[in-house]
């Protein structure tokens, strides 16, 4: 999707699913301000990144976050708080970051991608597996250092 970004300007995310700030996850908190659940939407985000590097075998995997401004969106409190249907391709100019893991993450996601479906049927040892990954802060790139950013993946 990274690699769409730059050539195509734009990439589609996978079934049209993103995360953002909603009615229902702002409910669901008692307080915090937009910024803090805009990074609680990010941490969705990154949860759900894991199902993608699950189903991929990568050698070096990490999660990767695509922050943008979109404005046409369909909420989906059916699926969790922060998911919503994007009605289309995210273009580069709507970007505002891109949050990826450092390399040193790599062996935290790849456990973490492997326990996903266990951790969230409320295994506790998936749990703890899932916790290291999360441990792992997102580094943040801004959409034009997408190019340098491939470079190093």
């Amino acid at each position: 999707m990274l690699r769409d970004l730059e050539t195509a300007g734009e990439f589609r995310a996978r079934s049209g699913t993103g995360f953002a700030l909603t009615p229902a996850l702002r409910e669901s908190y008692a307080s915090g301000s937009d910024e803090e659940l805009e990074y609680a939407a990010l941490l969705d985000a990154a949860r759900a990144s894991l199902r993608l590097i699950a189903a991929e075998e990568k050698p070096e995997p990490r999660r990767v976050v695509i922050s943008a401004d979109i404005e046409e969106v369909t909420l989906r409190p059916d699926l969790d708080a922060a998911v919503v249907r994007l009605a289309g391709p995210v273009a580069i100019a709507d970007v505002a970051a891109i949050h990826v893991d450092a390399a040193e993450a790599a062996e935290s996601v790849q456990a973490a991608a492997a326990v996903i479906d266990q951790a969230d049927l409320g295994d506790p040892d998936a749990e703890f597996t899932l916790g290291d990954a999360e441990d792992h802060e997102l580094a943040w790139y801004a959409p034009q250092e997408l190019p340098f950013l491939l470079e190093l993946l």
